[in-house]
């Protein structure tokens, strides 16, 4: 049987110790995966906070243009009227009580 001469050792040696540093080291695949995982995490946040400064900057531009949007909000969050306005309110009646032979 013919013995392998010790640079054939020594390179898949190396070879060896490469791949496990690839596999299990911690930068290797794991990590990379991991890594992945928060970038797509990330941008979907980043895309959802987007959104919500698009939403943002529109609303500041009408509030800077008119203020239609200003009325509006006051009558629906205060409960503003104009002073020849009448405010009807209807709410849900409480359930009677029910009597029980």
């Amino acid at each position: 049987m013919r013995r392998l001469p010790w640079s054939t050792l020594a390179l898949l040696a190396l070879l060896l110790l490469v791949q496990a540093q690839l596999w299990l080291g911690d930068s290797g695949k794991p990590y990379a995966m991991n890594l992945a995982l928060q970038l797509e995490r990330q941008q979907a946040a980043n895309a959802g906070a987007r959104d919500r400064n698009t939403q943002l900057a529109a609303e500041v531009r009408d509030l800077r243009e008119g203020l239609e949007i200003v009325e509006e909000r006051a009558r629906w969050e205060l409960g503003m009227v104009k002073p020849d306005e009448i405010l009807v309110q209807i709410t849900a009646r409480p359930p009677s009580p029910t009597t029980q032979p």
